[in-house]
């Protein structure tokens, strides 16, 4: 499997990026009368887009990880859910991407991101989004603990973990394993015992697509067994 590029490189982006081979067409499912429970409730409907028709599309496709201060679990918070949504929609109002997809746990999140032909400016997308959700959440109460020196002295507050984690996705395999990655997470982390059950993720949306059966992840998927995310670390 293909290694990550170093950190900041457009060497995911639409000069050097080559689009996965064409898949089949996903078939259509009528949604469920449970649908509802699965869904966010800042709703990332709006944010995945068509992705299905336009992520072959050249472009680089990246798979994030950011993780709070210390693992604090805030972010499935009542407070906290709507703030980052608000953080993430304003971020791509001004510096367009496409998320594809996405699972929020209490102290990490991770994602796909789509960025626009020969753009490659993730790491001043994710600063945007950390310092106004940050912002926020202070304005809106939040007690963050105490700030190390070393913090202090750079002027950063407690809620976000200094780096994060990137990746950029090389072929299709590399998206499928990120993909079952990111929906698997709940249960890798004992929230639930199967995908489907866990309300922060965009996985039912997936099902919708015919990307997975709804029972899909009730026992470990083959895809990840002995497998981790490669990637690099960001600022």
């Amino acid at each position: 499997m293909l290694g990550p590029g170093p950190v900041g490189e457009p060497g995911c982006t639409a000069s050097q990026t080559q689009p996965p081979p064409e898949r089949p067409a996903a078939r259509e499912r009528q949604p469920t009368g449970n649908d509802n429970r699965n869904h966010p409730p800042y709703d990332l409907r709006g944010m995945v887009m068509s992705w299905y028709r336009r992520w072959r599309k050249p472009g680089g496709i990246y798979f994030f990880t950011c993780v709070t201060h210390n693992r604090r679990p805030l972010l499935t918070s009542p407070e906290a859910r709507p703030l980052l949504h608000e953080a993430i929609a304003k971020t791509q109002t001004e510096r367009p991407f496409d998320i594809l997809a996405f699972v929020l746990l209490p102290d990490h999140m991770h994602t796909l991101w789509q960025l626009p032909p020969g753009d490659d400016r993730y790491s001043l997308r994710w600063r945007l989004i950390k310092a106004r959700f940050t912002h926020d959440l202070l304005e809106a109460g939040y007690r963050e603990p105490a700030q190390s020196v070393s913090r202090a002295r750079r002027g950063e507050r407690a809620v976000w973990q200094r780096r994060g984690w990137e990746h950029c996705i090389r072929d299709e395999s590399d998206w499928k394993w990120h993909l079952d990655y990111i929906h698997w997470n709940p249960v890798k982390h004992r929230l639930v015992p199967a995908p489907r059950l866990w309300p922060y993720s965009t996985f039912m949306k997936f099902v919708r697509l015919g990307e997975y059966e709804e029972h899909w992840g009730d026992q470990m998927p083959a895809s990840l067994e002995n497998w981790t995310p490669p990637g690099s670390f960001i600022e």
